[in-house]
């Protein structure tokens, strides 16, 4: 295969993956938390941490990877103007995202430990989870303006 179709399939692949886990497990977390269950959100936010260290994590990884390769295969100026905008962005999904592993991981644990005592949801958890639902909206609002500038090319 060409190497340019390459390293942009992979780049649309993680890209896809990256993408498609965040929202998935983002709407299954917000959707255990309106429950209230401790053992439903523990359960949950274990499936959610899991699938961000088996997908979101080297998905992460391989879109500057891949992007470097693309950019390099097209000729692109590395230094243009919504590239640029597109690292920025890509920083604050990243700045965003980095907390939020820490607070699904807070979360569950606090969720454990409720359950088995079977007592309700701490207050830190929800305070944990706030937290992280308001962490993902700049994060899944830069993920589409890369979306956008990878197919406009401003």
């Amino acid at each position: 295969m060409d190497p340019y179709l390459t390293a942009k399939w992979l780049h649309i692949l993680s890209s896809t993956v990256l993408f498609g886990t965040g929202i998935g497990t983002a709407f299954q977390m917000v959707w255990a938390m309106r429950g209230n269950d401790p053992r439903v959100i523990a359960r949950v936010s274990s499936g959610v941490v899991l699938a961000d260290w088996i997908f979101t994590t080297p998905a992460g990884l391989a879109q500057p990877a891949t992007g470097i390769w693309l950019i390099w295969q097209a000729g692109h100026d590395p230094w243009s103007g919504w590239l640029v905008a597109a690292y920025v962005l890509y920083l604050l999904a990243f700045a965003c995202w980095a907390p939020v592993v820490r607070l699904q991981i807070r979360i569950r644990d606090l969720a454990r430990i409720a359950a088995t005592a079977n007592r309700p949801l701490p207050v830190e958890a929800r305070r944990a989870y706030r937290i992280w639902f308001a962490l993902g909206w700049p994060a899944f609002a830069a993920l589409i303006a890369i979306f956008w500038l990878m197919v406009v090319k401003p």
